[in-house]
């Protein structure tokens, strides 16, 4: 029988309905989904073996839980998911403003509607999806947005005392009884604010305006902190932590595959499209730079760099792809390094400087990342580049260089096609000799970004100069390039 063909009370009674605590629901399935060894959290990446296990142990001990961590690091996503953990659906008094239980209802109008009707008390049914809230926490946050408060013009049609309980104007919590209930950036909500929260977490009722009216809440509470925000902006009072169960602290991925799993998962739609080839070494580079933005002095450690900027990044990085394609009448086209230019803007807007930072200019740090990230990917590809090397010695790279010598004029126009950049690569046959060396199990379209990737890496490691001209780069040896821009 579809549960939603209930539609009494007495309906509900004979199918032998059980009534359930959100949090014991919430467990059961729990235990449900691990004995039958399905995901838990799915689209939840990087966290099995840290966060998962003790989020999972939260719901076990039936805790609220406070996830704790920098920006971009999937808190509100976790939050979220326990929605999956909840019954499909389950029953309230038709008409009832905080979910009443059928079974167990705790506000007046439930109370006499059941006292009238008896069991042909009319129920509905609620979705799990709508089992729902979100707050986030800001300083205009009042008591009565939350709990609620007294509402004077209904007291005075009704002609209803203030300490009557039908006056009241329930706030979002008691709304959320029976449901998940998510306070994001918990230190923002002021002291006094947080105070009021005591009752609910401890005992489960909530007092308005001083009254006696008690009402029983069932909610699971999620709050989310940025550590930072217990020294710059706020704190979580002690009391109130005392009474969160479960403190687990989130983090950022720490290899470039899960990152690239993260990205992959949340890019735009648009931006997966089969016009476009990203080589594998360009999504690997988008995520480096990250990396290199999290240990860098010049960014601000304590604000963290989101995983939202490399997302941000890889669809800047497609659009520039785009752009240059619709430019040159293609259908198709690869990316290219050059393309990386488009993600600029992308970082620029996602990270926090410090004082040296800003002296620096967010554009130049963005430029500097983006060096520092093809250093460390050139060093994997190919191998690192000594600083020092013995008189007379040459290397593989020294040959590109050579050839860059002899070839004073080259340069690398943005604005050909496909066919015309892969001749201009090809053409370079030291540039062919070292990624066969280094790359040889790369496709086709990979090695053209290879040689392009390995021309940029050498003008970091400053064996090369790199020009900007109109539309393209030109490329000259250290001597040639500092006597022009002499």
């Amino acid at each position: 029988m579809n549960v939603q063909e209930i539609k009494t009370l007495g309906a509900l009674k004979k199918q032998g309905y059980v009534s359930k605590r959100i949090k014991t629901e919430l467990r059961e399935n729990l235990v449900q989904k691990l004995k039958a060894k399905q995901t838990i959290f799915d689209g939840i990446i990087g966290y099995d073996e840290t966060v998962i296990p003790q989020l999972i142990h939260a719901i076990l001990s039936e805790h609220n839980i406070n996830l704790l961590g920098l920006r971009g690091q999937a808190k509100t996503r976790i939050a979220r998911s326990l929605t999956d953990l909840l019954d499909e659906y389950i029953p309230i008094v038709e008409g009832s403003e905080i979910n009443d239980d059928p079974m167990n209802p705790i506000s007046y109008y439930a109370k006499e509607l059941i006292m009238d009707k008896g069991d042909q008390t009319p129920i509905s049914w609620v979705h799990r999806s709508e089992r729902f809230s979100e707050k986030l926490a800001t300083p205009d946050v009042t008591v009565a947005d939350l709990i609620g408060d007294v509402d004077p013009i209904k007291a005075a049609n009704l002609k209803l005392s203030y300490a009557d309980e039908r006056v009241i104007h329930f706030g979002m919590i008691p709304r959320a009884n029976r449901c998940i209930f998510v306070i994001n950036e918990l230190p923002d909500l002021q002291a006094r604010i947080q105070v009021s929260l005591f009752n609910i977490l401890q005992e489960g009722d909530v007092q308005i305006r001083g009254f006696k009216i008690r009402l029983p809440l069932d909610v699971n509470f999620v709050f989310t902190a940025n550590p930072e925000d217990y020294t710059n902006r706020g704190s979580i009072v002690t009391p109130l932590k005392d009474r969160i169960g479960s403190q687990i602290i989130t983090h950022y991925p720490n290899s470039i595959d899960l990152a690239k799993k993260i990205t992959n998962q949340e890019i735009a739609k648009h931006t997966q499209s089969d016009d476009i080839y990203v080589p594998e070494l360009a999504k690997t580079l988008i995520e480096q730079i990250g990396f290199e933005a999290r240990n860098n002095e010049l960014i601000d450690a304590k604000s963290g760099v989101s995983a939202r900027m490399s997302i941000t990044m890889y669809e800047n990085l497609i659009s520039g792809a785009t752009h240059r394609m619709l430019t040159t009448m293609q259908d198709k086209t690869t990316v290219r390094m050059s393309d990386f230019l488009a993600v600029i803007p992308a970082i620029t807007g996602k990270v926090e400087l410090v004082y040296e930072g800003e002296q620096e200019g967010a554009e130049n740090v963005a430029l500097l990342l983006f060096g520092n990230a093809i250093k460390t990917l050139f060093n994997e590809s190919f191998r690192e580049i000594k600083k020092l090397s013995k008189p007379g010695s040459s290397d593989e790279f020294d040959a590109v260089v050579s050839w860059v010598m002899e070839n004073s004029s080259f340069s690398l126009p943005t604005d050909i096609n496909d066919a015309e950049y892969a001749e201009i690569l090809n053409a370079i046959e030291p540039l062919g000799e070292i990624v066969e060396m280094y790359q040889a199990l790369a496709s086709p379209s990979d090695k053209l970004f290879f040689k392009e990737f390995l021309l940029w890496g050498l003008v970091e490691y400053k064996k090369l100069d790199k020009q900007e001209s109109n539309g393209g780069y030109h490329f000259d040896d250290r001597v040639m390039g500092s006597f022009y821009n002499n």
